[in-house]
């Protein structure tokens, strides 16, 4: 989507007013949604199984409340993935294309899961973010400096994200709807489902932000009620950072170190930038009072997170 008169320098800012699960269409299941969950070959853990059949790939089918009743999901069923062909006639023995019909004729749904577990629902949206101006065609998982697949599960109803504008119309898109994420989506995918969202797009003018939190802001920031949330990557815009291969050579060449050291840059930067302290003061305050997570370990370019609450700044003037 374009955004009327946003240039490159520009900066977005997309308000989050609400996200909520679609409904299931099966008057049977009235009231509920449902989403999967694929521990795939993609994922951290594939490689380092302790038990069953090595490797494996396991989907979880979880039920979700849309009316507002309980805020949690419960799993309802899970299965080995049994290989697939699609209507081409081309066969998928591994999960590696997105929305491939299974036949469950060859399932052998295991209904004994993750009894008495509660997972707390957090609707939010994997993927958001404007377009970069390294390339035309840009493959939609690694995240970058102007977005995308971070996976976040911050990035829900009553956040703010603000975003560097790259290119003319800011062309913003959002997808990869989630019920629910733990920070590094470990396995491969969250509870993937149908959501609905809200937004309220404001643009800033590149000639507005100086002398603000905004100036100089070059990755994508997240905003809530009570944090500032900073996204860190194993390379910060690995379209220019890698090169011509760039966009092959991004999932070889992702670490946490990498990511943990972006994501420090990024808050001194606005520690020092947007609160006015010095690189001393910087330093002192991320390793005594600002938390450091692992966003997430499966889109090529790894992310890790650093949030500061804003409370610390009650009595700070600047």
């Amino acid at each position: 989507m374009a955004i009327r008169g946003a240039e490159p320098g520009d900066v977005l800012e997309v308000r989050i007013l609400d996200v909520t699960p679609g409904p299931c269409a099966n008057p049977k299941f009235k009231g509920l949604a449902f989403g999967s969950n694929a521990a795939a070959w993609w994922g951290y853990h594939y490689k380092d199984l302790l038990t069953g059949e090595k490797p494996r790939e396991v989907v979880t089918i979880y039920e979700v409340d849309v009316t507002g009743t309980r805020d949690w999901a419960k799993a309802v069923y899970s299965f080995r993935w049994p290989g697939v062909t699609d209507p081409n006639g081309i066969a998928h023995p591994t999960i590696d294309y997105p929305g491939l019909l299974v036949d469950h004729t060859k399932t052998d749904r295991n209904f004994d899961v993750l009894k008495g577990i509660r997972v707390p629902i957090r609707p939010h949206f994997g993927t958001m973010g404007l377009a970069p101006a390294e390339a035309d065609m840009v493959n939609s998982i690694p995240p970058s400096y102007t977005g995308g697949n971070i996976d976040n599960w911050r990035i829900g109803k009553g956040a703010t994200m603000y975003y560097p504008v790259a290119v003319p119309g800011a062309l913003f898109s959002v997808g990869d709807p989630h019920a629910s994420q733990g920070d590094s989506e470990l396995c491969g995918t969250a509870i993937e489902c149908s959501l609905t969202g809200t937004f309220q797009f404001v643009l800033h003018k590149k000639q507005d932000l100086a002398g603000t939190a905004l100036e100089s802001l070059d990755f994508p920031m997240i905003e809530t009620r009570d944090e500032w949330v900073l996204s860190g990557f194993s390379y910060p815009n690995y379209l220019k950072d890698l090169g011509a291969g760039a966009q092959e050579a991004i999932f070889q060449k992702s670490s946490i170190d990498l990511a943990m050291r972006d994501a420090f840059r990024k808050m001194r930067q606005f520690l020092m930038h947007a609160k006015g302290l010095t690189e001393d003061e910087a330093i002192s305050l991320m390793s005594i009072a600002v938390d450091f997570g692992i966003t997430q370990v499966v889109d090529g370019n790894w992310g890790v997170h650093a949030i500061v609450k804003k409370a610390i700044f009650a009595e700070r003037t600047v």
